[in-house]
């Protein structure tokens, strides 16, 4: 039976953002195990959406793991993908995982960032708790993958503090700035992020190889915490049909 792995992005009007992601898709397909089919997926802004595709996928195959190429947890990640997946496993966001701080961390050396200079880790912001908990721990792994001067977190939205009043904050302490954007693709938090003006700014991770390792790894994990659930459920209702069957007997026999 054929696997689907859909990957879904949040969606951008921007194109470039959009050709960043489709590149990130083709590095995911020609990585892919054999007999294992990706298709591309968005939950917001532009299609193909996740819940169209959800359901093509279904008319083929039950064999079906949402993964997000979101690199935070969020509404999209909690609600939205649980929503449209119908049961089905949904992989969480990819971060925060030592490739994408490897990742990372590689950006910030090659813009020329020294030791001295606070690295301001820009995230897309987001109203749910587990997004500061998933950035604040991403940048605990930057520093443990080689970033030399401090490691601040910061946001575009929704969440405290803002990019800019980071950068502003680290220069008033006499410190240069490094935007590293922990973004996945050019787009609307790729401009915000630029616009903070730290004196050196990171481009969006984009379709580094690194990252379809994340990918498979997250599909992986899904497919298996998935399959091992409906296994159980699965066990569970064969034990309570056995069940409802012996006590039918023992009533027949009582009757007897």
């Amino acid at each position: 039976m054929t696997a689907v792995l859909i990957a879904c992005a949040h969606g951008t009007r921007f194109e470039e953002g959009r050709v960043v992601v489709r590149e990130l898709l083709e590095v995911v397909r020609a990585t892919a195990p054999a007999g294992v089919e990706v298709h591309e997926a968005y939950v917001d802004v532009h299609g193909p959406y996740v819940t169209d595709v959800v359901a093509a996928a279904r008319k083929r195959t039950s064999d079906i793991v949402i993964v997000p190429l979101l690199l935070s947890t969020g509404y999209h990640t909690e609600v939205d993908l649980v929503e449209a997946a119908g049961g089905l496993p949904v992989a969480p966001a990819l971060g925060p995982h030592p490739v994408l701080a490897e990742i990372l961390a590689d950006r910030v050396r090659e813009a020329g960032a020294g030791a001295g200079d606070t690295v301001v880790l820009a995230a897309a912001g987001s109203t749910r708790p587990g997004a500061v908990v998933d950035v604040e721990r991403m940048a605990e792994l930057m520093a443990e993958a080689g970033v030399a001067g401090p490691v601040v977190t910061a946001y575009a939205a929704a969440s405290d503090p803002r990019i800019p009043d980071a950068v502003d904050a680290a220069r008033t302490a006499g410190q240069r700035t490094v935007a590293a954007s922990y973004v996945l693709a050019p787009g609307h938090f790729s401009r915000v992020i630029e616009k903070a003006a730290a004196d050196l700014t990171t481009a969006p991770i984009g379709a580094d190889p690194r990252v379809a390792t994340v990918v498979w790894e997250r599909w992986r994990d899904a497919r298996r915490a998935g399959t091992g659930a409906e296994a159980t459920a699965s066990v569970g209702a064969a034990r309570g049909v056995l069940d409802a069957l012996r006590a039918l007997v023992s009533r027949a026999r009582r009757r007897a």
